[in-house]
């Protein structure tokens, strides 16, 4: 079942790996320069079944090329994977990393303007119970 939802130890193990992949990203001095001067929101780390890949979404804060983040990210995955090792001593294998773009606030921001919409505020309008005949 490759499109089953995620068990309770999956949702619990990539919350722990979130929290502790966002300190160490908060923390660490990664020499990248595409790094410079970038604040790195974790916004959600999802686990595989056999707990062993970790695939953090992320949002790159302050950079103009998120592609170019996301890589470095990838690149530096090993280092990461060793100083986020200690948060997450309890598990039996140290996930391996890979890095992704977190597309959903977007996403948010594009339904957010379809709602505003002076269309869909007219729709809503005339679905008001305020505005009809009462029974």
């Amino acid at each position: 079942m490759p499109n089953s939802a995620p068990s309770q130890r999956q949702l619990r193990v990539g919350e722990q790996t979130r929290h502790a992949l966002s300190d160490v990203l908060q923390r660490e001095d990664l020499r990248d320069p595409a790094l410079e001067g970038v604040v790195i929101s974790v916004s959600e780390v999802r686990m595989s079944p056999d707990l062993k890949i970790a695939t953090a979404f992320v949002s790159p804060l302050g950079s103009a090329d998120k592609d170019a983040v996301v890589a470095a990210l990838n690149r530096h995955a090993r280092y990461i994977r060793g100083r986020v090792s200690p948060a997450l001593r309890q598990m039996r294998y140290m996930p391996e990393f890979r890095f992704r773009i977190d597309t959903s606030y977007e996403n948010f921001e594009k339904i957010d303007r379809i709602l505003r919409s002076p269309e869909v505020a007219r729709d809503l309008e005339d679905d008001d119970p305020d505005s009809g005949s009462g029974g």
